[in-house]
């Protein structure tokens, strides 16, 4: 699943005319990159959620053949429904371990390790994480458990365990790996966050982290980012 939906207000001005999905990077859009990105891997059945200027991905989508794979539009252009809000109005979309990535993010991440390191911890959910400037850092086990995240501007905390410390402390890449039994640990509805979800399981459930630290992670959320994706990304 691509998370397309977001408003992308630090890509202003684009974003007041255009979904951030669609900002071009060296004559490619950010989907097309996506969607190339995960086909690499051999995935031919993608769900995208659409929000913001949903006809415009919609009208990409038609003009490209839907990329000659398997796209499903996930609508929530009466409202947007956040990660967690997105996830479950999708649901029914997804019967095996599934995928999930945000529009915005540009990366080199292996997902065939990736996959591999999530299916043989049996986990409930895999997070890819690195070691990067972030203000909110998610913290793991030496055994690579979730335990904790923290704001490190208003030092707000969340934790599965006494202390935060003598955890390696890390930074969320925005890509998920999921079982579909998920979905019968979450019982909010309409627009939530999915990471508190995973802050609420965290004491019970297997909740992994995959460092991928050293590749290549750009958050396209801001016009600078474009200029730094277009040095790695041709």
């Amino acid at each position: 699943m691509i998370f397309a939906a977001g408003l992308g207000t630090r890509l202003k001005p684009f974003t007041e005319n255009h979904p951030k999905a669609l900002a071009v990077v060296n004559g490619k859009t950010l989907l097309q990159r996506n969607i190339e990105y995960l086909k690499s891997y051999g995935i031919d059945e993608i769900v995208i959620n659409v929000h913001h200027f949903a006809d415009q991905i919609i009208a990409f989508l038609e003009e490209n053949n839907y990329f000659d794979i398997s796209i499903e539009i996930s609508d929530e252009t009466d409202q947007v429904l956040e990660t967690g809000g997105g996830l479950v109005k999708a649901k029914a979309n997804f019967t095996e371990d599934f995928l999930v990535i945000n529009a915005d993010i540009l990366t080199d991440l292996n997902l065939a390790e990736f996959i591999k390191s999530h299916q043989e911890n049996k986990a409930l959910v895999t997070l890819a994480v690195s070691d990067r400037n972030s203000s909110r850092k998610l913290y793991f086990s030496d055994k690579n458990e979730l335990k904790g995240w923290k704001n490190l501007n208003t030092n707000e905390e969340i934790k599965a365990t006494d202390s935060l410390e003598n955890l390696t402390e890390l930074a969320f890449s925005g890509i998920h790996l999921i079982s579909p039994t998920l979905f019968g640990h979450i019982h909010q509805h309409g627009k939530f966050s999915i990471m508190k979800v995973y802050m609420d399981l965290m004491q019970s459930q297997s909740i992994k982290g995959f460092d991928h630290s050293g590749g290549i992670l750009i958050d396209v959320g801001r016009p600078e980012s474009i200029i730094e994706a277009e040095e790695y990304f041709k």
